[in-house]
């Protein structure tokens, strides 16, 4: 039941990183074209100005190897756009283009809450299937203990039979072809004490064995929530900062062209913008796409999720197997 549960979570954290992943090549083509287009605009500037004697062949020649070098990493992006599509449609059962043409169109990036519940209780960490599965282990090592103790013991039975015998069918029922038997019984392992306390001590270390990989369990588990809570702390200050970033680099660019354009600057401060404001773009997206997946890496650390109402009670009951929209499980029909 539990390896039944673990194997629906995982499978449901890797449907979700998948799906984002989908969203996050396709954005990241997305922020690639418009600097493209961009470049483009700004080759076709140089080749101008260039025709009209007011810069070098060296711009042209910059300006269109920027132009090669984006248009490069569009396909790129394209082709690992293509793969996760791929890679969702076998994790869904499906044939690997089943949604190739449902998922062909552009979409936003599954955004993570604004906040992750730092406050989770470790009560939690009990839905997770590793660590029901060790309970259940050392509940079942507990329990062999108090069987091999038994042994120590004279077993008391009481056995009987009844019947009925005839030679004739039609008499078969009377009293008098009735018969019955009735007696106690007892059996006392009194010889082999030694074996059965040995079999008590046994089952105790395996107890106690059960009891350490418990801890060990519950352990790893408190260290995975705790690596997901800091991880997705520090990505949301990291996000802040690029998306900060951009801002500056796009105005850096306006500025950087319209001196250009009125010959105050030379094309590699507009080069140098171009290039850093696609940077920083870019990095603001798969930012974004970390966020989701640290949410991901959560749900699955908790061995399925939380809820507000569970988070604020401590509720430690197992997540229900329904997803809403948005979610970190949500399949690839949330689009």
């Amino acid at each position: 039941m539990e390896a039944r549960r673990d194997l629906q979570v995982t499978l449901a954290a890797e449907v979700a990183l998948s799906y984002i992943d989908v969203r996050s090549f396709q954005e990241r083509v997305r922020i690639a074209r418009e600097n493209l287009s961009t470049q483009q605009h700004n080759a076709e500037l140089t080749r101008s100005r260039f025709a009209a004697g007011f810069v070098s062949a060296l711009d042209v020649a910059n300006a269109e190897a920027q132009v090669a070098t984006t248009a490069s990493a569009i396909a790129a992006l394209e082709s690992s756009a293509t793969q996760a599509i791929y890679s969702l449609g076998v994790l869904l059962g499906e044939g690997p283009a089943a949604f190739l043409e449902e998922l062909s169109s552009t979409a936003a990036i599954p955004a993570a809450p604004p906040s992750v519940p730092v406050g989770v209780p470790s009560e939690l960490l009990r839905r997770r299937p590793d660590i029901r599965q060790a309970e259940a282990r050392i509940h079942a090592a507990t329990a062999r203990i108090g069987v091999a103790e038994a042994d120590l013991f004279p077993r008391f039975t009481i056995s009987g039979a009844i019947g009925f015998q005839s030679n004739r069918a039609n008499n078969w029922f009377d009293s008098v072809n009735n018969f019955w038997s009735f007696g106690p019984g007892v059996s006392w392992q009194l010889f082999t004490t030694g074996r059965v306390l040995s079999n008590i001590e046994l089952q105790k270390a395996l107890t106690e064995e059960s009891l350490l990989a418990y801890q060990q369990t519950v352990l790893t588990a408190l260290q995975e929530v705790e690596n997901a809570l800091v991880i997705a702390t520090k990505e949301e200050e990291r996000h802040k900062a690029l998306a900060d970033a951009v801002a500056a680099n796009r105005k850096a660019l306006e500025l950087a062209t319209q001196l250009y354009t009125q010959g105050q600057t030379d094309f590699l401060n507009v080069l140098q913008a171009q290039g850093a404001l696609f940077v920083t773009e870019d990095a603001l997206v798969q930012s974004t796409r970390t966020l989701s997946a640290n949410l991901v890496s959560l749900y699955q650390a908790l061995g399925g999720g939380w809820s507000e109402e569970g988070v604020a009670a401590g509720d430690a009951q197992p997540a229900t197997s329904s997803v809403q929209p948005g979610s970190p499980s949500a399949p690839a029909r949330n689009r």
